[in-house]
């Protein structure tokens, strides 16, 4: 459980709790973050690193890394005390066995499926995907969205999370209904029950504007109508831009709260 308050529903526009540094996959040191952050008149900033996964080193924090990262970031609120208020988070996924321990915050994100003895990445390219749905699913593109939505619905139980990530990042190679009609009535049960079952956590869910900020949609993560489907049910959010370069910290803020609020 967070040792802060996280949800300041006053701070929202001012608030990033999603970035990425070289600690994980990110292009910039954690000073660099913060460094933009203030241009850009923030009032905190979180700074993640991906929790270590087992079965993909890829992307995630070396497990010798992690006091050092937590420790910088520990220097790093003393030193931007007044200016910005600092926080250290892990994006905790599904399947990792990765403690939280001395970490302010968790966000709980699904970056895998586990299916016939394999990890899937559902966060990776139109290739990757067209795989996964054509030799692990029959070939069938909601039987996909359904094994994804399911697993989502469980992920603050599984992780401890504070924060739900990118609820429908299942979708994000799917520009134009590539693979999935957003309409169909299939997707739509599937994310609804997921939506049914995390707000009962009370957790915020993130929109995140990465998505957005790839060139890949011009709905965040998740997208709109899945926005107002959390809404109508009581769910709550803040911003995040999942940041992995100083150029996305914030990304569209404004122009994605002028939409939701």
């Amino acid at each position: 459980m967070s040792s802060v308050d996280l949800f300041k529903t006053e701070d929202l526009l001012k608030t990033d709790l999603h970035t990425h540094t070289v600690f994980c996959d990110g292009a910039c040191s954690p000073n660099e973050l913060l460094e933009k952050a203030v241009s850009l008149n923030l009032k905190r900033l979180g700074i993640l690193v991906h929790s270590y996964t087992f079965f993909d080193e890829s992307y995630c924090i070396k497990k010798e890394k992690v006091k050092e990262f937590q420790n910088l970031i520990t220097d790093l609120k003393e030193k931007y005390k007044g200016k910005l208020e600092v926080l250290c988070g892990v994006e905790q996924d599904y399947y990792s066995t990765f403690s939280t321990d001395g970490f302010d915050y968790v966000i709980g994100s699904v970056h895998y499926l586990f299916k016939d003895g394999e990890y899937l990445p559902v966060d990776e390219n139109e290739e990757i995907t067209r795989r996964n749905i054509f030799e692990f699913f029959n070939g069938d593109p909601y039987a996909y969205a359904e094994e994804y939505f399911r697993v989502v619905s469980g992920v603050v139980e599984k992780t401890g999370a504070d924060v739900i990530g990118h609820f429908d990042i299942v979708a994000k190679e799917n520009a134009g209904g590539l693979f999935i009609d957003t309409n169909n009535i299939r997707y739509q049960k599937a994310y609804k029950d997921a939506i049914k079952a995390l707000v009962k956590c009370d957790k915020p869910f993130e929109i995140n504007t990465s998505r957005i900020f790839k060139g890949l949609s011009k709905n965040p993560y998740p997208e709109l109508t899945i926005i107002d489907e959390i809404k109508k049910l009581g769910g709550k959010f803040i911003l995040s831009s999942d940041a992995h370069a100083t150029n996305a910290v914030a990304f569209k803020f404004n122009e994605i709260y002028s939409l939701i609020k």
